[in-house]
């Protein structure tokens, strides 16, 4: 490695020396915000003058803030984290190249992640069985008997991959249990010399994840932010991730919240504000003296929620608060003496009174902050509590003022569902409607069609408009906050103190984020009375904050139907996109747990909860809200008494072991996986079919056919599959095929580690538009030159068996939305060799890339329409063959005929749009997983 700039320093704490990069050792660097200054260290660390060189160190330094971006750098995570959604491909693929390794007679050994990897299983169990004490383990064996191939992959890559860790499930959401356990905030690895010898490497922990909300660890100080599976994938490989340097926006806060105001309150005013200035793409960095008064738990729930307003990371700096987090949840001593040690020696310790430069500062004041909830169709949508029940009858009398059709951002984020998959920030570009919901509303009486169901247990109740029927404590949003969740204890104490149950039709849960909630709940005394209130556990996983809400009540759930009932969910969650947390709620609304135990007790948003009583005593008098709002100091007693690190220590000393249903799981003890032919789940990847142990020589794209002719603004979500799999499609035939029952499914985000599953689903998204079948939306297209309509998929099969190239023709901002590895996974895997696109959303563009798929752009002013292009003709791509280096232009020879039927052919030049001397080496090895792959077998 290099060391251009003699940054190569030691720092001693406590007696042990640590080889540390000096980010001071450049002149200019002090100005730079917190996260540059991570940024900084990781290109000092990894500069070998080929991935990292001294120019790029230099670029970032000389950090223009009023630029849009700055150039291209690599970044090497110290770190991934995943979850099961999304990291089960990531691992099917590293068993398969164990096996292509032993094909090519290497060591299978040798396939192990090269950096540690750390997956947490919460995006499975569903709240099934509610309000009970056995509905956690109800949900557990269901959630078991859904899961098991997929469980049995991931069991066996616990105990056969080396820096691979697997939480199992029910133990936690995977961002929770890397706030309180997993994150290091310093990182070190051991001595890179002869025999170990030398000093111990120290580094911030820095991860990318492969779940949106992987920004809550910024909490910490740890810069991190969701990507797509291959780019994880390739950072488990050990393979630099390229990014452009960021815009970085100042959030300076000062004042502090008032008196009975929560950091679920604060988020979302945050999350308003940031939208309306439109922060897409940025990082986003808060200070001042206001950041003090934050605490950790606060700092997290502002990181949790930057999908929401577009930004890649939302940051707090490393501080006392931050040391103080550290020992509540167990740490070593020693490791957070480190911390504080090497954040002051590398001035990125907060210091209130010194302000970096920003790309633009936006002042705050944290007294402004007021009660509210968000929605009902968006999170960014924020309605002060004491206008909730104005608005909401404004909006049941006249509808949301949210456009029918999201775009965006609000796009992108809704379309992560139900995988939480990252969002691909290039192009989503600011949401321009948006509610201003903070003047007054008129008043509306709510519209009444009441509805009679017969509750089990409760008798006759009468469902209406505006009713809740979902109270949900979940999500890591505000599960891990033990401030809020003690405060919803105290609420559900006094309430049912007070006489108070929550309505009989309203499904209640409690998920939290962490064994720790339940340990803390029990110590405090607080489980029974949310336990009389319905709030039993369920599970602890994400569940209703990304739609595994489970069924509603059977009875309210045909009285909605029958009355055609617009009623609402209330989560303490993070996203509420219509359709998203239940298809039978139109309305989902954000709030903070004490307000969703409110709301099930009061059964409707027709209340007005600061004037309106939630009900009556025994004797008769009314109990308002505020008359069981805990204070803060109630709360904050609570807390100290209750939330101990001994709870972190003991519920995180066996993490990793899991359940009964886990631990007997039967899994093969063999270095090799033993694929199970008839798996619905699980199925052994072709990527590595016929691999060779050097890569083949770049050939021309000859007698191409046209798959899709796509216009503007495709996103991934039409190109990969997600949601639930339809009988009648290619997927769902496939599965009725291999015996499963429709009802048995489940979703492709479920079966990702199948790749028979995910190619039938690609391009499959009903909004879809072919223009080779005008007028018909969906996967479906021409099989040429006979023209006969087939799906997407079967009309690939014929192609392949016809032996007969595919490409795609598409519009701008191809790719955009969720950063979703099967949209490029799926293109490669249907024959596709190129996309010739208007433009790429970056990220999309490097995945094509990373599985073999020729980018290509028109040049500029040109496009198919431009073109006169039908898609009917035949496509050949020239100058690849016999190149050694990959050209930066091409030839498309396009051949079609004219009316008469004499053959013509005309051609034009297309820009390849392989950017970085990483990408080239990716394609002209077929993709990465090949590249490294052959890379670690040939030494």
């Amino acid at each position: 490695m290099k060391n251009s700039f003699g940054a190569r320093s030691t720092l001693t704490v406590a007696g042990e020396d640590y080889e540390i990069f000096r980010v001071d050792a450049l002149d200019g660097s002090a100005r730079l915000p917190y996260s540059l200054k991570v940024l900084l260290e990781n290109l000092l660390r990894g500069e070998d003058g080929v991935h990292v060189t001294a120019d790029q160190i230099r670029a970032l330094v000389a950090w223009d803030p009023t630029a849009p971006h700055g150039v291209e750098i690599p970044f090497r995570p110290a770190r991934v984290l995943l979850q099961d959604f999304t990291g089960v491909p990531c691992v099917v693929d590293l068993v398969a190249m164990r096996d292509a390794m032993a094909e090519l007679g290497g060591d299978p050994q040798k396939i192990n992640p090269l950096i540690p990897s750390e997956l947490v299983i919460d995006h499975s169990v569903i709240a099934d069985a509610f309000g009970s004490p056995e509905a956690f383990q109800v949900n557990a064996e269901l959630e078991f008997s859904r899961n098991r191939e997929r469980y049995q992959l991931l069991r066996w890559a616990q105990q056969a991959f080396d820096d691979f860790l697997v939480v199992p499930p029910d133990t936690g959401i995977c961002h929770q249990v890397n706030l309180e356990y997993l994150s290091r905030v310093i990182f070190t690895t051991p001595p890179r010399g002869p025999d170990g010898v030398g000093p111990i490497q120290a580094y911030p922990d820095t991860l990318v994840g492969t779940d949106s909300h992987t920004p809550m660890v910024n909490g910490l100080g740890v810069l991190g932010w969701g990507v797509g599976g291959i780019e994880a994938e390739a950072a488990m490989l050990g393979q630099p991730m390229s990014m452009l340097i960021p815009p970085v926006v100042g959030f300076k806060l000062s004042g502090a919240l008032r008196e009975g105001v929560t950091a679920t309150d604060l988020v979302l005013t945050v999350a308003q504000q940031l939208r309306r200035t439109g922060v897409v793409g940025t990082f986003v960095e808060f200070f001042g003296p206001g950041v003090g008064s934050i605490s950790l738990a606060n700092r997290a729930t502002l990181g949790n929620m930057s999908p929401e307003y577009g930004s890649t990371c939302a940051i707090f700096p490393i501080d006392a608060v931050t040391l103080d987090y550290l020992r509540l949840t167990g740490r070593p001593e020693k490791q957070i003496r480190l911390v504080e040690a090497y954040a002051k020696e590398q001035g990125m310790w907060h210091d209130s009174e010194r302000e970096a430069v920003y790309s633009q500062t936006i002042e705050f004041d944290l007294a402004a902050v007021e009660p509210s909830i968000a929605g009902p169709k968006r999170p960014q949508d924020r309605i002060p509590l004491a206008n909730a029940r104005r608005l909401i009858g404004a909006i049941l009398n006249e509808g949301s003022k949210v456009p029918a059709e999201l775009s965006g951002l609000d796009e992108a984020s809704a379309e992560s569902f139900p995988a939480s998959d990252s969002i691909a920030y290039g192009q989503n570009g600011v949401t321009p409607t948006q509610l201003e919901p903070d003047g007054p509303a008129p008043e509306h009486d709510f519209p009444s069609n009441p509805v009679i169901a017969t509750v089990p247990g409760a008798g006759p109740v009468t469902v209406d408009h505006g009713h809740v029927v979902i109270a949900a404590i979940t999500s890591c949003t505000n599960t891990s906050n033990p401030a809020v969740m003690i405060g919803a204890g105290l609420l559900a104490k006094k309430a049912v103190e007070a006489g108070l149950r929550s309505k009989p039709w309203v499904k209640t849960s409690l998920a939290p984020g962490s064994r720790v909630v339940t340990d803390y709940f029990e110590k405090a005394g607080l489980s029974p009375y949310l336990n009389q209130l319905g709030f039993n556990l369920v599970g602890y996983g994400c569940t209703t904050c990304i739609g595994n809400s489970g069924p509603l009540i059977p009875e309210v759930s045909q009285a909605v139907t029958a009355g055609d009932l617009n009623v609402s969910a209330v989560l303490s969650g993070n996203r509420n996109f219509e359709g998203r947390i239940h298809a039978e709620t139109q309305m989902n609304f954000l709030a903070s747990p004490p307000l969703v135990v409110a709301y099930a007790l009061a059964g409707t948003m027709n209340i007005d909860l600061l004037t309106a009583p939630l009900g009556h005593d025994a004797s008769g008098k009314p109990v308002f809200l505020r008359d069981i709002w805990p204070s803060d100091q109630e709360v904050q007693s609570v807390v100290d008494s209750s939330v101990q690190a001994e709870m972190f220590a003991a519920g995180y000393a066996n993490v990793f072991d899991g359940d009964d249903n886990w631990k007997n799981l039967r899994i093969p003890t063999a270095d090799m996986f033993a694929w199970d032919d008839t798996s619905t789940y699980v199925r052994k990847p072709p990527y590595f079919d016929g691999l060779r142990r050097e890569p083949e020589p770049l050939t021309d794209i000859i007698g191409a056919r046209v798959l899709a002719l796509l216009g503007d603004s495709v996103t991934t979500d039409h190109i990969s599959p997600a949601g639930a799999i339809k009988r009648d499609s290619p997927a769902g035939r496939y599965l009725i095929e291999q015996g499963v029952a429709p009802g048995d499914f489940n979703s492709y985000g479920s079966r990702r580690g199948n790749h028979q599953v995910m190619i039938r689903g690609t391009f499959a998204n009903i909004r879809l538009r072919n223009q080779l079948v005008p007028g018909i939306e969906g996967g479906f297209t021409r099989h040429l030159p006979a023209g006969d309509q087939l799906s997407i998929f079967d009309a690939a099969e014929k192609y392949a068996a016809e032996k007969v190239p595919l490409i795609v023709i598409a519009g701008a901002e191809y790719g955009s939305g969720s950063s979703r590895d099967w949209a490029a996974k799926g293109t490669l895997l249907l024959g596709v060799k190129a996309v010739l696109a208007t433009s790429f959303e970056r990220i999309h563009r490097s995945n094509l890339i990373g599985m073999g798929v020729l980018p290509l752009q028109f040049d500029a002013g040109e496009s198919a329409d431009s073109l006169g292009l039908t898609g009917e003709e035949v496509y050949s791509i020239v100058g690849l063959a016999g190149v050694t280096d990959i050209p930066s232009r091409v030839t498309v020879r396009v051949a079609a005929s004219t009316a008469s039927g004499a053959p013509t052919t005309r051609e034009f030049d297309a820009t390849v749009r392989i950017d970085t001397p990483a990408e080239a080496a990716y394609f002209q090895h077929g993709g990465i997983l090949q590249y490294v792959l052959r890379q670690l077998l040939n030494g």
